[in-house]
C-alpha cells in the first residue's frame, strides 16, 4: 500500500526526548519518582510555551507542528491537540539500540489517544550493520505502517539514523565528520530502500543534516521512488552548533520534497538549562526558544524563495 504522503511546509520543535533529559539535564539515573516525573514534565511546558509564543509572534499554524512524547508531555499533546496544532507523538523506547515500541504490541491507543498528525518512530538503522537485527526492527515498523494506513489513521514520520559501524569508522580513520560527509549519505539512501522493500512506507522521512545538495537530492529520489511522489522530507538539527544546523536548514531548504526541519536540542537546550539552573527566568527561556525556533525557520524559509528566484 503506498504512503498518502506530506508535502506542506512543516517546521517541528521537537521534545520528545526521555533518557537525554532523565541523565543529561536533570543528571538523575535509575526510576523515576513522581516528583521527578513532574520536574521534567514542567521544563517541556517551558518548550511548548516558546512555540505559542513563535506562533504568537507570526510563525503560521499551518506551517508548525511540536513533537513530544506521552511520559512527559500527555497533557501537552491533549492541549496541542485540542488548539488544533501540528502535534507527532514519539512512539519507539527511548535509548534503545534496536527499535521497539514504548507500550509493546499496546501501541494503537496510545497513538489513538491523543489523534496525532503524525505517530514517529526513531530508528537506528545501518544496512551494513547485523542483517539479523535490521530484519528484526524491519518486521515492528512494518506493523506500525500497515496499522497507521488502516482507517486513515495518523501519518506516519520516520526519524531515520544511520550510526556507523566499527569497519565503515575505520575506513576513515575513525573521523566521524568524514563518515558523515563521505559515506552516511549513501548508507542513508540504501537504508530507506531497504526499508521500502521490506513493507515500512512513511509518509515524511526525518532526515540527519547533509553537507550537499546533491546528497540531499538522492534523498528525495529514493524517498519519492516509484509512485511515493507525495512523501516529504524534513531534516534535523541532531543537536549540533548553531551554525552547523543554519548549513544543513540552508542546504535542504533548496531542494524540492524537503519541505521543512525539527531542531529540537539546538533550539531549546541552553534557555532550558540556565532557567533550571536559576541563572535566567522562565520567561526570558520562553522568549529564547521562541526566537531560536522563529530565527530556524526564517533561515529556511529565505533560502527556499531564494533557491526558487
Amino acid at each position: 500500500m503506498a504512503p498518502r504522503g506530506y508535502k506542506h511546509p512543516l517546521y517541528i520543535l521537537p521534545f520528545d526526548h526521555r533518557g537525554s533529559f532523565e541523565s543529561g539535564m536533570f543528571h538523575w539515573h535509575g526510576a523515576l519518582t513522581s516528583e521527578q516525573t513532574a520536574q521534567i514534565s514542567a521544563a517541556k511546558q517551558v518548550i511548548y510555551d516558546g512555540f505559542k509564543a513563535a506562533l504568537a509572534a507570526g510563525v503560521r499554524q499551518e506551517d508548525a507542528g511540536i513533537l513530544v512524547d506521552e511520559q512527559f508531555g500527555a497533557e501537552i499533546l491533549r492541549e496541542a491537540s485540542a488548539s488544533g496544532y501540528h502535534i507527532a507523538c514519539a512512539v519507539e523506547k527511548s535509548g534503545q539500540e534496536e527499535f521497539d515500541f514504548e507500550y509493546g504490541g499496546d501501541f494503537g491507543p496510545h497513538i489513538e489517544a491523543f489523534h496525532p498528525t503524525f505517530a514517529k518512530v526513531l530508528v537506528r538503522y545501518n544496512p551494513e550493520a547485523d542483517g539479523t537485527l535490521n530484519q528484526r526492527q524491519a518486521a515492528r515498523l512494518k506493523q506500525l505502517s500497515e496499522y497507521l494506513q488502516q482507517a486513515n489513521r495518523s501519518l506516519f514520520m520516520f526519524e531515520l539514523l544511520v550510526p556507523a559501524e566499527q569497519s565503515q569508522l575505520d575506513k576513515v580513520n575513525g573521523d566521524k565528520k568524514a563518515y558523515d560527509r563521505e559515506l552516511r549519505p549513501a548508507l542513508m539512501v540504501r537504508a530507506i530502500q531497504e526499508l521500502q522493500d521490506a513493507g515500512v512506507e512513511p509518509d515524511l522521512w526525518k532526515i540527519e543534516g547533509l553537507d550537499s545538495r546533491e546528497d540531499c537530492e538522492k534523498i528525495v529520489a529514493i524517498a519519492q521512488r516509484d509512485g511515493r511522489g507525495a512523501v516529504g522530507c524534513i531534516i534535523l538539527g541532531r543537536g549540533e552548533d548553531e551554525q552547523k544546523v543554519r548549513e544543513w536548514l540552508t542546504t535542504a531548504a533548496t531542494v524540492p520534497g524537503f519541505i521543512g526541519f525539527a531542531v529540537g536540542r539546538t533550539d531549546f537546550w541552553d534557555p532550558l538549562v540556565a532557567w533550571r539552573e536559576n541563572k535566567q527566568t522562565r520567561e526570558a527561556a520562553v522568549s529564547q526558544i521562541a526566537g531560536h525556533y522563529r530565527e530556524f525557520v526564517g533561515i529556511f524559509e529565505e533560502a527556499r524563495k531564494s533557491s526558487a528566484v
